[in-house]
């Protein structure tokens, strides 16, 4: 099948913040080694589609290093992973006003590749398809468009776009972000009478249709905008999917999707021979573990770990976690490099003694010192000079330094 896979990585990712503070979300860590963009990227190439977009436009630095060090095919191959950062042109001189002004403004740089079908996707989901299985029901419902759907809770569905399809799967309405007094029972799940129909964000067009509909430039959102009106004028058809997929577009769900790969057997595994994920190769050496405690606890390369106890978390490149420390429900995001020898009063990268972190996210590159502690209990939402509490969890912003003794909410946590 002639396909290109078009993967948008361009928002602001608000609702990450801080950790979308000086990145992209797609390059935002996960389980500790990957980042978010190496999903729909490994989705692809299983898939066997090797031609794939990426779009770009805020805070890209560090997703776009990640790209380049990680994704290089075989010169002899047609297969790659192109970055199309939003530009200024003579046809147009704005940033993307939303998912589909980002395909509209960058389609230019995929038609000479001539596809016959482009496949949308996001770059902060996380899941495992097959995509071909997607494409092959998307040509046998003779489908303009696709959109993947899954069942979903109530209290997801106000946070995403909810449909109808008939029998035949033709989708007759949609509704972006519905209040819950629009959730009436035609939009249940053909499978789940208490769960609603919801699209993933992941599309596939007919070039034609793709085209046709991305003509009018005042539609600018593909949830909001060109699906609504697809259904009048084109036939939009539903896939619907039933294994595992997350939108990870909160503090509070990346830190329970971090943790739910903790356990014994978790939703989504990595630990599998088919449909494996794939990221950059750093060519650490293996974690090290002397004397302490363990239970439920994802380690990657370079970590070293001496008499601490460790629970429910999840420990990213390189961090030292030093004696007495104690963690818990948390996600350490790693350090970029080891450190040499310090001078002065610096407090090493990780985490020192006798700390206590727990129901915490700590990003890339902090300086934790002796004694501290990190928690969220008993403090008010909101962002402060050194951290951030957001949906009861308590976040760490890249690069902070916390003396010994720290706490947030003290005299010397703001």
């Amino acid at each position: 099948m002639n396909v290109l896979a078009v993967i948008l990585g361009g928002g602001t990712g608000s609702r990450l913040k801080p950790l979308t503070r000086n990145r992209a979300k797609p390059a935002v860590s996960l389980a500790g080694k990957y980042r978010l963009v190496d999903i729909p990227i490994s989705n692809c190439i299983n898939s066997k589609i090797f031609r794939i977009f990426l779009l770009t436009q805020y805070n890209s630095a560090s997703l776009h290093r990640h790209i380049q060090a990680t994704y290089q095919f075989d010169q002899f191959s047609e297969g790659f992973v192109h970055l199309l950062a939003a530009e200024q042109t003579p046809e147009s001189g704005d940033w993307f006003q939303g998912t589909a002004d980002a395909v509209r403004q960058t389609m230019v740089h995929f038609l000479s590749s001539k596809p016959e079908y482009v496949l949308i996707l996001a770059g902060d989901h996380l899941f495992r398809m097959d995509f071909r299985t997607l494409l092959r029901n998307h040509i046998y419902s003779a489908a303009d468009v696709t959109v993947c759907t899954t069942p979903v809770s109530l209290e997801s569905a106000t946070d995403l776009g909810i449909l109808h399809a008939r029998a035949d799967s033709v989708i007759d309405r949609f509704i972006e972000k519905p209040a819950p007094e629009e959730l009436t029972s035609e939009f249940a799940s053909p499978d789940d009478p208490e769960k609603y129909l919801a699209s993933m964000g992941i599309y596939v067009f007919n070039i034609e249709a793709l085209k046709e509909l991305l003509l009018d430039a005042t539609q600018n959102d593909f949830g909001r905008d060109i699906i609504p009106h697809a259904l009048d004028t084109h036939r939009v058809c539903s896939y619907i999917f039933h294994d595992y997929w997350k939108d990870i577009g909160t503090i509070r769900s990346f830190w329970r999707t971090n943790l739910e790969l903790c356990q014994d057997n978790p939703p989504f595994s990595f630990y599998v021979n088919d449909g494996r994920i794939f990221t950059r190769p750093r060519f650490l050496p293996p974690a090290k573990v002397i004397d302490s405690t363990l239970d439920r606890v994802i380690f990657s390369e370079g970590v070293r770990v001496c008499n601490a106890e460790i629970s429910n978390s999840v420990i990213g490149l390189r961090i030292v976690v030093r004696a007495g420390s104690k963690i818990s429900n948390s996600v350490l995001l790693g350090v970029d490099s080891f450190e040499d020898e310090l001078f002065g009063d610096v407090v090493p990268l990780g985490v020192g003694r006798d700390c206590r972190i727990e129901n915490a996210i700590i990003d890339k590159n902090c300086r934790i010192g002796n004694g501290v502690i990190i928690s969220p209990e008993g403090l008010e939402e909101g962002d402060y000079a050194l951290y951030s509490i957001h949906d009861g969890i308590i976040v760490i912003p890249s690069g902070v330094e916390l003396p010994d003794g720290w706490r947030p909410g003290g005299d010397n946590g703001h």
